[in-house]
């Protein structure tokens, strides 16, 4: 199996597992990865419109305006307009929403810490190693355009 084919099999099952455990030993909500997504995006990049939002996402416009609807009412986002143009929107994390995150990545990591600590000290090392390679795959396909789905 080509290291592409390995890697795509293993990401989803890997995200699932690690956010199922997270939410398992905190008692987190059951938040959508998309809804996490998003609170980190304004909880990193400060208030953004929702076409800055969704280009951080890179997603549309519309997705992000479905999370907002959902997410206002559930207390997690605020969508205030601006004091110069009452047409201009701009969505903030929420205390309880931020508070919220922090829990999140507080649980994840220290269930990754624990999963790691049952790995060999070779495998902890291999992924070690792996960390900056990953980095920079993420980074390529970030900067890759929305549509782009060409493969191989």
């Amino acid at each position: 199996m080509t290291t592409a084919a390995s890697l795509s099999r293993l990401i989803g099952p890997l995200r699932r597992a690690v956010l199922r455990s997270t939410r398992t030993a905190e008692d987190l909500p059951d938040l959508p990865e998309a809804q996490i997504e998003l609170l980190r995006v304004l909880s990193d990049e400060g208030p953004l419109g929702t076409k800055a939002a969704a280009e951080q996402l890179r997603t549309s416009p519309a997705t992000v305006s479905n999370l907002v609807r959902t997410m206002r009412s559930s207390g997690l986002v605020d969508r205030n307009t601006t004091h110069r143009d009452l047409r201009t929107v701009k969505l903030s994390i929420t205390p309880q929403a931020r508070r919220l995150l922090e829990r999140y990545d507080r649980a994840s990591r220290q269930t990754l810490e624990r999963a790691l600590a049952e790995l060999t000290v070779e495998d902890r090392t291999a992924l070690a190693t792996a960390m900056p390679a990953l980095e920079r795959l993420t980074e390529i396909l970030s900067a890759r355009p929305h549509q782009d789905s060409s493969a191989s």
